[in-house]
């Protein structure tokens, strides 16, 4: 077998952070904050493992004035690494942006847990309790290996206690102890100390958080994270650079398809690099592996797919899209993931499908004030004024599509209404 070191690079991480501290520190308060801010507009779901404490936090219908958080709720009662394993394969499946587990702690000193796993393995082999540890070893690997590889970002939550010892007939407290395997606080990214609502950073890989201390951490401190997470490459946008790129194979498409799979990307949402559709890696991957594939010859074409039909049933081609982006400088252009951030939003406003194309573009058009052809056209500016738009609106939970289609309509209406043919 031969070894090659190839050149390292930091890839768009997911953040992987801990919350710990004792009941009533806003752990779970925190928790949500900072998944709104990680979220980006995205789901969220929560593994509830607290008999529903975290529905405390939920909407109230009917009283917007009472403050609440979107997230989509799973209690459990039974913590087995089995049971968190299928609520991990759940959240992807639901394609979740953030996963909160609430608490982790109960998967190892809860009903179900690790701890109690030993002692049912110890009664079933010879060696008690001290041989069943090798079997639930592998068990807690299998459900590290599931949960750290989850495709969106995690936030778990520990409980604390004080920690006692005997020594010399007197009782010595020597502090606090996270309700966990020892260090377990290694198999993540961040680890904030929660008391009384203040969030301490007590170990982090990124510098720039180390010791930071935050009253009611929220969207603001996800954002530092982001910022720390953010400064690799964005692994979606390294599969479609390849692919747009002279000279794909069709073999280079199957790699990229591997490696997409390998890394839970095929699921990954962005707009089509030609049409700018909604569209998934894994889609665009054939697309264009089928595009220079010629099972007769056995030679390759350059990477330019076929004609695609947008949502409004009309026919565009790469060229006409690639003359739109041609148009805008490239250090002032759109970015890929600001571009996946609008599918994401639109969503939320209820133009996210395919056939919604034209009304996308209208909208955009209306609030950046200038008609576009497609959204591969904007600048960065107007990519972040569109953003926080839809961003407003996709806030406002059943009424913000028609709170959203209501705005754009008004501006359509001013548009017409100062239009010289009006006047």
């Amino acid at each position: 077998m031969t070894f090659t070191f190839a050149p390292a690079t930091r890839e768009q991480a997911r953040a992987r952070i801990a919350l710990q501290g004792p009941g009533g520190s806003g752990k779970t308060k925190t928790a949500l904050r900072m998944a709104e801010g990680l979220a980006n507009g995205g789901p969220i779901g929560l593994v509830d493992t607290e008999r529903g404490s975290a529905l405390k936090y939920a909407p109230v219908p009917g009283r917007p004035d009472i403050e609440a958080h979107d997230f989509a709720h799973l209690p459990m009662a039974f913590c087995s690494p089995e049971n968190l394993i299928a609520a991990v394969k759940a959240a992807e499946e639901a394609r979740l942006a953030v996963l909160i587990i609430d608490s982790w702690s109960h998967f190892w000193a809860g009903k179900g847990g690790l701890l109690a796993r030993v002692e049912e393995e110890g009664k079933k082999i010879s060696g008690g309790k001290f041989s069943a540890w090798a079997p639930v070893n592998e068990m807690e690997q299998d459900m590290l290996d599931v949960l750290l590889g989850f495709p969106g970002h995690v936030i778990v939550t520990m409980r604390t206690k004080n920690d006692y010892e005997l020594s010399g007939g007197k009782v010595k407290k020597l502090g606090v102890k996270t309700v966990q395997r020892e260090g377990a606080e290694y198999e993540v990214d961040v680890v904030i100390d929660m008391v009384e609502g203040t969030g301490t950073v007590t170990k982090t890989r990124y510098s720039a958080l180390d010791g930071a201390s935050v009253h009611h951490p929220g969207e603001d401190f996800a954002q530092a994270i982001l910022e720390q997470l953010g400064q690799g490459v964005d692994p979606v946008q390294v599969i479609v650079d390849e692919l747009i790129a002279e000279g794909l194979t069709y073999d280079r498409a199957l790699e990229l398809h591997g490696q997409a799979k390998a890394r839970n990307l095929l699921g990954a949402d962005l707009l089509h690099p030609n049409t700018g559709a909604p569209s998934k890696l894994g889609d665009v991957i054939r697309e264009y592996g089928q595009a220079v594939k010629t099972p007769a010859t056995g030679v390759t074409t350059g990477p330019t797919p076929p004609p695609s039909t947008g949502g409004s049933g009309t026919t565009e081609t790469p060229a006409t899209d690639r003359a739109a982006a041609e148009a805008t400088p490239a250090d002032d252009r759109v970015t890929p993931p600001q571009m996946r951030m609008m599918h994401a939003l639109f969503t939320r406003v209820g133009l996210g499908a395919k056939e919604d194309r034209e009304q996308r573009l209208r909208a955009t058009s209306l609030i950046i004030g200038r008609e576009i052809e497609s959204a591969n056209e904007l600048t960065v500016d107007e990519a972040k004024t569109l953003l926080d738009t839809l961003g407003a609106y996709g806030e406002r939970g059943e009424t913000a599509a028609a709170d959203f289609a209501a705005m754009v309509q008004g501006l359509a209406d001013d548009t017409a209404s100062s239009s010289p043919a009006a006047a």
